[in-house]
């Protein structure tokens, strides 16, 4: 049954939204600030939902490659690091290096000085989300520009972005291209700031990239559980790690409280990682056949929303409901095409027996 996939999430929710009560209650004392705080940490829960099921999908794609052994590790190491990681430690790292204080002192200050600690996030936004961003176009741009692909869904722009592909380098040089002139649009220190973040993004990609190449190169050499193994692990490490980037920093404009935060972006990440393993086992990517392509377009438009956003405010809900509909168009296109396929295999099967009676 489907729902067997989800006894871990429905169990973290009911805890967690338990938590995120006795939290209100302890800060206000009263049944209005308990209720609050139950409220924020189930659209904390919804928003990380809706901005990473398009994440699911990549890490599917990815997972199924895997030894049995290096997705059992992803899958409970991975949820450490994505729940605890990059929704506890990494909000507190970054207020280490921009404040400049030691990580107790961060704790202290997400306690007990809220509003400072998110004023800190905030200005560490436009970093982030250069670095974020970069890192998530070379994805989907990778995706697209593979001239062995031969599954397109927009029929006119994939074939030309598979037949491009033979030219080395034109995702890279693209995406330098998109950061030199989108700091055009910044004021000179933050174009400083909006370069350099973009381009560490982008070696980092290109330097999981070669990891993984390594690893997949030295198969032969390499025991059977670790066969390409650690060079998917960390792909898919680095990749939750910049899906969740907009979600941490979008989580502070609905409260300033870390824990809070925690809570409410921990119980969507359980969510995620139960419909990662929901569409490995059950094929899902193979029987709808642009689901993939559907999940490699959001993820696109999010890098794209994640450079505006250093310009102006879009919020959140936007960025999870474009990419629920990309991912939803995707999935009616597959259904029809599935349809039409499965017709005329009916067609010709007809065809075959009246020429067979007719015979």
């Amino acid at each position: 049954m489907m729902l067997n996939y989800f006894k871990w999430p429905f169990i973290v929710t009911a805890v967690g939204l338990a938590l995120g009560a006795w939290l209100g209650w302890q800060s206000s004392g009263t049944l209005g600030g308990m209720a609050t705080v139950f409220f924020i940490c189930t659209v904390l829960a919804v928003l990380e939902i809706s901005l990473s099921f398009d994440n699911a999908i990549v890490n599917a794609n990815k997972l199924k490659d895997m030894t049995p052994v290096w997705q059992k590790r992803f899958l409970t190491w991975g949820i450490i690091i994505a729940v605890f990681g990059m929704r506890i430690v990494f909000p507190l790292l970054i207020v280490v290096i921009a404040a400049g204080i030691g990580p107790i002192d961060a704790v202290i200050l997400a306690a007990v000085k809220p509003e400072e600690y998110a004023r800190i996030m905030h200005e560490a936004h436009l970093p982030i989300a250069a670095f974020g961003g970069t890192f998530l176009m070379m994805v989907g741009l990778t995706y697209f520009f593979d001239h062995e692909k031969d599954v397109h869904w927009i029929q006119w722009l994939e074939s030309k972005m598979a037949r491009f592909a033979t030219i080395k380098g034109i995702e890279v040089a693209f995406v330098l291209s998109l950061i030199f002139s989108f700091s055009t649009l910044l004021e000179p220190a933050e174009a400083h700031t909006f370069v350099y973040a973009g381009i560490y993004g982008l070696l980092t990609f290109l330097v999981v990239e070669i990891i993984g190449g390594l690893l997949d190169a030295s198969q032969e050499t390499m025991s059977a559980a670790a066969k390409g193994g650690f060079g998917a692990f960390l792909y898919l490490e680095v990749l939750d790690a910049s899906f969740s980037f907009d979600g941490v920093i979008g989580a502070f404009a609905l409260t300033q409280n870390l824990f809070i935060i925690a809570i409410g972006l921990g119980i969507g990440a359980m969510y995620v990682r139960s419909m990662t393993i929901m569409l490995v086992e059950k094929g899902t990517l193979n029987e709808y056949r642009y689901l993939e392509h559907g999940a490699f377009y959001a993820i696109l438009v999010l890098s794209v929303v994640m450079y505006f956003q250093t310009l102006i405010h879009i919020p959140e809900v936007i960025t999870g409901l474009g990419g629920a509909a990309l991912i939803g168009i995707s999935l009616w296109s597959s259904i029809r095409h599935n349809r039409r396929e499965r017709d005329a295999e009916i067609a010709s099967t007809s065809d075959g027996d009246r020429l067979r009676v007719e015979a």
